[in-house]
């Protein structure tokens, strides 16, 4: 008798361990879509991962942006979006570049996209922490920073206006990530 209940009440507490772990899971995101999404593989002809972007992408040069290209996205895929942030900067991370509703059939950008609100037929730039749209490169007040371009593959059409800021477009495609990809540059004054 008293093994059967001792039986019992472990099968209990199993099943209740496994109930907390799923809501747990979905409630800070540990279990869903983002968890399993696919790598994007992207790159620069102007520099690789962790190495120094030349100066001619920085506002102590020309200031344009860098070529970048990626790995074919997921197959239904509706849309992509490009962010590019400095997690070094003194008053917290900085945002240089915000680009949203890239074609799936996009797999490169150009060198020096213009900074207009509309690009690439229907891609819209954000705005970023230099308060403009457009790409805004390195421009650290001292020392060495990390440059974060991520890339994200989404599967619903990013359905803001042209100037939405980088939390603005994280919060429209959270839960609709398919893959993602970042490349790192560095650049120092």
């Amino acid at each position: 008798m008293l093994k059967c209940i001792i039986k019992n009440s472990l099968v209990r507490i199993i099943i209740l361990f496994i109930l907390l772990f799923c809501i747990v899971g979905f409630q800070f995101g540990v279990i869903g879509k983002e968890v399993y999404a696919m790598k994007l593989v992207i790159k620069s002809t102007a520099f690789g991962e962790g190495d120094l972007i030349p100066k001619q992408y920085t506002c102590d040069g020309a200031d344009i942006s860098p070529q970048l290209s990626w790995s074919q996205p997921p197959e239904k895929t509706k849309s992509m979006v490009l962010i590019c942030d400095d997690p070094d900067a003194p008053m917290g991370t900085w945002v240089h570049w915000v680009l949203y509703g890239i074609s799936p059939d996009t797999l490169e950008l150009a060198e020096n996209i213009p900074d207009d609100k509309e690009v690439l037929g229907g891609a819209k730039h954000g705005v970023n922490d230099f308060r403009k749209y457009g790409y805004g490169g390195p421009c650290p007040p001292g020392g060495t920073h990390r440059y974060f371009f991520k890339l994200y593959a989404v599967d619903t059409e990013v359905e803001l206006d042209p100037g939405a800021t980088k939390d603005e477009v994280l919060d429209a495609i959270k839960g609709h990530v398919l893959a993602e990809g970042q490349l790192m540059g560095k650049y120092s004054r």
